[in-house]
């Protein structure tokens, strides 16, 4: 399949994001029997239950991203568990992309996502993704597995074997507004 070099960024959408998972931040959900609560000084409502996969342990991060580069040429896919981005001080772009039929990123499906604080993203697993950033940081929450982030530090900080993430270089993929 032809591979375009370029992808627009765009405003997440549950359509437009359902490929790669489900956005986060939605309203408060308006339908009887919502796992929901609201009275005057508060509102609390289900967003989405993550799922850390067989046997995984759920940790939150707290994550800084600093890249402002508009090129993509490398990319990440956690095998095991969701991975949820959730933008709190700061506005990125998630990058995510589907596999193809051997487990590489399929630049063709491609997309780049514009989010802002209190938006976010929950990648299912076996989606390959990037973060960019727009200003100098951004700090999010992030929600993963245990396992995958201790997994991914040995790999990066000691050159241990990587189990549960791979990552990859592709052709350059620029993004644009």
């Amino acid at each position: 399949m032809p591979i375009n070099n370029a992808v627009s960024i765009q405003c997440p959408d549950s359509i437009a994001v359902a490929p790669f998972g489900w956005t986060l931040g939605k309203p408060y959900p308006p339908e009887a029997g919502a796992t929901a609560y609201r009275n005057t000084a508060t509102a609390f409502w289900q967003e989405h239950l993550f799922d850390p996969g067989p046997d995984g342990e759920v940790e939150i991060l707290w994550v800084t991203y600093n890249d402002t580069s508009q090129a993509i040429d490398r990319l990440e896919v956690h095998h095991l568990t969701q991975q949820a981005v959730v933008p709190l001080i700061g506005e990125i772009i998630q990058v995510v992309a589907l596999s193809d039929g051997e487990g590489a990123p399929d630049l063709a499906t491609v997309r780049a996502f514009h989010l802002s604080p209190g938006v976010g993203i929950c990648m299912h697993p076996g989606v390959w993704h990037a973060t960019r950033t727009i200003g100098p940081e951004a700090t999010c929450l992030m929600l993963t597995r245990r396992s995958t982030t201790v997994d991914l530090i040995g790999h990066l900080a000691n050159a241990h074997p990587a189990r549960e993430t791979s990552l990859r270089n592709i052709q350059q993929i620029h993004m644009t507004r």
